[in-house]
């Protein structure tokens, strides 16, 4: 999902205690997507309480968030609303994949191979209505801010940023950078080893920072060029050009300057004209917000998750502990 440029990005590596104090907007949608594509059995089933509903959003909205609490980040979490019209193409397409996904994971299910099966469940993930209202009322529980974009989160988080409501947007594509948001954190929750797809070997994951300013000035090239690079490589509203990947787009933007003369070097084979999506990056909808943080309320987050969908109580009190003592010493911290 979104615009993958992060290759010719200029980067930071950072560490989670660089952030401390500080306060950092993350698209939902996209993090709730994470968690119920990773978060999955053996088989590829995905979490679920005794009532057969799915819990994999829940379980990496608390451990996660809670994780980042403990180091001092404040968190906002940042919701989509309408799906613009440009939209409708791409989620027509990832309907037909999760389709396709979900019959090769019941297929490698049925000749035993688990580890495939899990590889295609991991497609397969669908983010609910009802996922969604548990989700802000989880967040809300647990004193995180809860912002409704009225269009597309990444917008919306760009736009606190530019209004230095936050400190960064946190995310692993470069959508909002396209959106104008000063900063952009990637990796922000990924810290320690991860290992490589089918490969026997682990790579150290560090977060890293982007700055907007920085990266246009190193690259030569204007946010407006920069939005002409993204729908060359391919966005949320296209597909992309073929055989143009972050490179060469780079080559061609750098060279040809305008959206205008770099459509003539390229055939655009969709519907919804290049000039739509370059402006709606330009000039998305978001509205201006109050960033609210709450108490944390730890007897409504042990009701929700152990009583009502079966979490672990021992678990879920330990966290509740962690978060409580890091609420105090952040608090007995701005009192000197």
């Amino acid at each position: 999902m979104g615009v993958q440029i992060s290759d010719i990005l200029p980067k930071k590596e950072i560490e989670i205690k660089d952030l401390s104090g500080k306060t950092i907007a993350v698209d939902a949608f996209l993090w709730l997507h994470q968690f119920l594509s990773i978060i999955r059995q053996s088989d590829g089933v995905p979490l679920k309480d005794s009532k057969g509903r799915i819990t994999s959003h829940l379980s990496g909205l608390f451990y996660r968030s809670a994780k980042l609490l403990e180091n001092n980040i404040k968190l906002v979490w940042v919701f989509d609303g309408e799906k613009p019209d440009l939209k409708t193409m791409t989620i027509e397409q990832r309907k037909e994949l999760r389709e396709k996904a979900y019959k090769k994971w019941q297929q490698a299910l049925s000749l035993g191979n688990l580890e495939e099966a899990k590889k295609a469940a991991q497609m397969t993930s669908q983010l609910t209505g009802e996922m969604v209202e548990e989700s802000k009322k989880l967040l809300s529980y647990m004193g995180i801010s809860v912002v409704q974009a009225p269009s597309e989160g990444e917008a919306q988080c760009a736009y606190l940023c530019q209004k230095g409501l936050v400190y960064s947007v946190a995310s692993q594509d470069s959508d909002s950078l396209l959106f104008n948001s000063p900063k952009l954190i990637r990796n922000l929750s990924i810290t320690g080893r991860r290992k490589l797809p089918r490969q026997d070997v682990y790579i150290e994951i560090k977060p890293e920072i982007i700055e907007l300013k920085n990266l246009l000035k190193e690259l030569g090239l204007s946010r407006e060029q920069l939005i002409i690079i993204g729908i060359l490589v391919g966005s949320d509203y296209n597909s992309g050009i073929k055989g143009y990947g972050p490179k060469r787009s780079l080559e061609l933007v750098k060279k040809e300057k305008t959206l205008e003369r770099v459509l003539k070097k390229i055939k655009w084979d969709y519907e919804t004209p290049a000039e739509n999506i370059y402006e709606f990056y330009l000039n998305p909808p978001v509205k201006d917000v109050d960033i609210d943080f709450k108490s944390l309320d730890p007897d409504k987050i042990l009701k929700f998750l152990v009583d009502e969908h079966d979490f672990s109580q021992d678990r879920i009190e330990k966290v509740i502990k962690t978060l409580t003592e890091a609420r105090q010493k952040s608090l007995q911290s701005w009192l000197k």
